[in-house]
């Protein structure tokens, strides 16, 4: 009988804090007392993956080999180390014993009596229920924090500035650092002249050697952008600007994403912002809502904004070379073709060099 181990966590920090070798440890346990051995490639684990998705690398390489007739016995601590929610737990259970795989579970055994079927139920349920309580306690407390402004709403603080190591979410801790504070006066002062846009502002800070809020050489637009249109720039610290959403943005299917869900940032209106704190400002609130004019125009006549043309395989087609998206283009003599984002400059490619494709 081919056997197999399942464990997970659902964040970093529960991974970091020997979650996973606990469920592993006493898993292997169980095994050796049974008499059995279990080769390291039938581990299968996702350390840091929320049990309310089923997007999970681990567990998808799982149900993969299970469909191959590779597996016919997998061993996990608890039914909630599968799924968190009762209708993913059976969806999962079903597909696994479908193609001949016997689950079981450490922590509470089960049999295909109706009593044991109505327990897994209801603990399925309470297990949900237990999920959406905690997550919204955590969001009502977090919210209390920010209206009371004893905690910021970041979790890195913000290029220009820097927060005291021991406690980096106090608003009382934050001061300016000089020399990065300098250059994100510079990129406003920079981005405000004539006929000066982003890509500009990007090239001028790689001449001069300035190094990205990561510590890199190359600066990227959307960096660029999301520093002249924070407003903790202005000295006044919100929280609530951003919810989390699908991704916006066209991503080739191409690129290895494991382990990072594709999502976005959408900015809440202004109404919904809660101010959280003061911290000595960087530029005058002027130069920012200057700024945000400016930002605003020329996204209006950006060319991505033109819908003149329609495109057949439209966020379809990626590069076989470099694997980035391609975007649909049109020639003055009106023929269409497709472009990878890899021939692009670094500003937006975020590639030390070009496609050669």
């Amino acid at each position: 009988m081919s056997l197999a181990i399942y464990v997970r966590v659902s964040t970093q920090r529960q991974a970091q804090s020997q979650t996973i070798e606990q469920q592993l440890q006493r898993l292997l346990s169980y095994i050796k007392e049974e008499g059995s051995s279990l080769p390291p490639e039938k581990i299968y684990k996702d350390d840091g993956f929320s049990g309310s998705k089923l997007s999970r690398p681990g567990l998808d390489q799982l149900r993969d080999q299970v469909r191959r007739g590779e597996i016919d016995r997998l061993l996990m601590t608890a039914p909630d180390r599968l799924a968190r929610k009762y209708v993913h737990q059976v969806l999962l259970l079903e597909e696994l014993e479908g193609s001949g795989c016997k689950v079981e579970f450490l922590d509470r055994p089960m049999s295909e009596s109706p009593h044991d079927q109505l327990l897994l139920q209801i603990r399925g349920a309470v297990a949900e229920y237990e999920r959406t309580l905690i997550t919204e306690r955590m969001r009502r407390g977090r919210l209390i924090k920010l209206q009371a402004g004893t905690l910021l709403p970041w979790s890195k603080t913000p290029f220009g500035y820097r927060a005291d190591p021991q406690h980096p979410r106090d608003p009382a801790s934050v001061r300016i650092e000089e020399s990065e504070a300098a250059v994100v006066a510079e990129i406003f002062g920079w981005y405000q002249e004539d006929g000066v846009t982003l890509r500009e502002v990007g090239l001028r800070l790689q001449a001069h050697g300035c190094l990205t809020p990561n510590g890199q050489r190359r600066w990227a637009i959307s960096t660029i952008k999301g520093m002249l249109s924070n407003p903790v720039y202005t000295g006044i610290v919100y929280g609530g600007r951003m919810r989390v959403c699908e991704s916006l943005r066209r991503r080739s299917p191409l690129q290895d994403r494991s382990g990072s869900e594709q999502k976005s940032h959408r900015l809440l209106p202004r109404e919904q912002w809660v101010e959280v704190a003061r911290i000595p400002a960087i530029v005058s609130e002027e130069q920012f809502e200057a700024v945000q004019v400016k930002l605003q125009q020329n996204k209006q006549f950006a060319s991505r904004n033109n819908k003149a043309h329609d495109y057949l395989l439209r966020a379809l087609v990626s590069c076989g070379q470099c694997r980035l998206a391609c975007i649909g283009r049109t020639c003055c003599s009106g023929h269409a073709y497709y472009r990878c984002q890899g021939k692009r400059d670094q500003l937006y490619s975020a590639r030390e060099e070009r496609c050669e494709s």
